[in-house]
């Protein structure tokens, strides 16, 4: 690709590299430069990318797109280094977003879910070809792929959509994180449809209130042709606000939503309900249970409204959705007692789980969970406190501690714990492992074991490092040993 190609559209301050320069690839790690390609000198809120320059230049750097005019190289100055690697990137890929129908999903809970119903109710009902971007895969069709972070920087979500493009994808299907809205992973592309399932308290640390994480979630909404929006969270009207285009509403509460659910009932394994919208009834019925799998499921209606599929025809393929991994998932053990796992990891979600579970438990529900590391501590008190006020017993214990230690982390969370003016029992064990042997050991018949925080992910993060690590496998050897 030619420089002239790359830099297209793209917002320059100072040009002096030759736009005929041909560029063999485009990178933001200068530990990837290879012989003839171009380097972005990003800053970050770590380290600078301009400080990597130097590096870039003797690996072979042909080009560098950079805020400050670096030495000895051809250059292409500009005044936001990410925004331009975002359009870069687009026109290095060759633009791959404008081939697909582009759905985003954001908010605090329920992206994953989702994402992953509104893929299979297009594939089933339309018989398209759909990509999925999210926090625990990426999937080009059935091909599943791997993925470290919800949305993927620039540089990697271009390629993956070229990949999807040239798969024959017709829609891609992601999860759009606030972190992803303010830091320009997604900026420059067109959403077909921008769907807001809920706001609530996550990610201070980074957004400091919940004004600016509310900010941050609306960026969506200026950016797609149709906003989908949660008409029961209090923070709609700050989407709404922000929408650009058209706006469509749904609600478990209001009729004067779009789309409405009502008769709702909640199973042990299951929910159904009512879809209802101007000259239309539908019974609904998805396997997930709890209340929030209602919204889910009406959020991926919604979305599937709004891409032109009848609304008999989300009903029938609703109720052939599967669930995902991590997301109130039912561990087959064969015990008088059900283990379940869920990714909780957020007061509001934490509180959820714990709600669905008081739904259909016979008995005790056994909470194990622990909060993650360099992450908003605020959250841990709350998260405390919620584990007593909706656990019959609680142990606590360590999730991703990563550079903090798990016990300086469990000290906060029992903070919240003996503000409680509940009487639980509550024991600390910070092993993990030993803390779901120990929920094993002590469950009843009828309880629920609740392993809160973990979900679908099959590692824990000490230090920087990453650590084989299934809770189902965990539970598995508990029993085993146990037996």
């Amino acid at each position: 690709m030619r420089l002239s190609e790359l830099i297209e559209n793209l917002e320059t301050v100072e040009v002096t590299a030759d736009p005929e320069l041909e560029i063999t690839d485009l990178v933001s790690d200068s530990r990837r430069v290879t012989p003839g390609c171009a380097f972005i000198a990003v800053r970050g809120y770590e380290t600078d990318g301009h400080r990597f320059i130097p590096a870039a230049v003797a690996a072979g750097a042909a080009v560098v797109i950079a805020e400050e005019p670096p030495e000895g190289v051809p250059y292409v100055l500009v005044e936001d280094s990410r925004r331009a690697m975002a359009v870069t990137a687009g026109n290095f890929y060759g633009n791959p977003a404008r081939r697909l129908n582009m759905i985003g999903v954001t908010g605090t809970n329920g992206k994953t879910t989702t994402t992953n119903l509104i893929k299979q109710i297009l594939e089933t009902a339309l018989g398209a070809k759909v990509g999925l971007i999210g926090t625990n895969r990426n999937m080009i069709g059935q091909e599943e792929l791997e993925t470290a972070r919800t949305t993927p920087d620039c540089l990697e979500l271009h390629a993956l959509l070229r990949r999807m493009a040239d798969a024959g994808c017709t829609w891609a299907v992601m999860e759009v994180s606030s972190h992803a809205l303010c830091l320009d992973r997604v900026y420059g592309i067109r959403f077909a449809q921008g769907i807001f399932t809920n706001l609530t308290e996550d990610h201070l640390d980074f957004h400091k209130t919940m004004e600016d994480y509310a900010a941050a979630k609306a960026r969506l909404f200026s950016m797609c042709d149709t906003a989908i929006l949660n008409l029961d969270d209090p923070w709609c009207p700050v989407m709404e606000e922000r929408a650009g285009g058209r706006v469509f509403t749904y609600s478990a509460r209001y009729d004067r939503a779009d789309l409405t659910a009502r008769n709702i009932k909640l199973h042990l394994d299951s929910v159904s309900f009512c879809a209802l919208m101007t000259g239309k009834l539908e019974k609904m019925r998805l396997g997930i249970p709890g209340m929030f799998s209602v919204y889910n499921a009406l959020a991926a209606a919604a979305s599937a409204l709004c891409a032109g599929v009848e609304l008999d025809r989300i009903a029938q393929a609703l109720s052939q959705c599967r669930g995902v991994k991590g997301r109130a998932e039912v561990v087959p053990t064969n015990t008088p007692y059900t283990v379940l796992i869920d990714y909780a990891h957020t007061p509001d979600a934490l509180d959820n789980i714990l709600d669905t579970v008081s739904e259909f438990a016979k008995n005790r529900t056994v909470l194990v969970f622990g909060c993650g590391g360099d992450r908003d501590s605020a959250k841990r008190p709350i998260m405390g406190q919620i584990a007593m006020e909706r656990a019959d017993y609680v142990i606590v214990t360590s999730d991703n501690p990563r550079t903090e230690e798990p016990e300086a982390i469990i000290r906060d969370i029992l903070t919240g714990v003996e503000a409680s003016d509940m009487d639980t029992p509550y024991e600390v064990i910070v092993d993990r492992r030993r803390a779901i042997a120990r929920a094993l050991e002590i469950a009843q018949p009828g309880d629920v074991v609740v392993l809160a925080g973990k979900g679908h992910e099959t590692y824990q993060i000490v230090g920087h490092d990453k650590r084989h690590f299934d809770e189902r496998e965990v539970v598995f050897e508990a029993l085993k040993a146990k037996a």
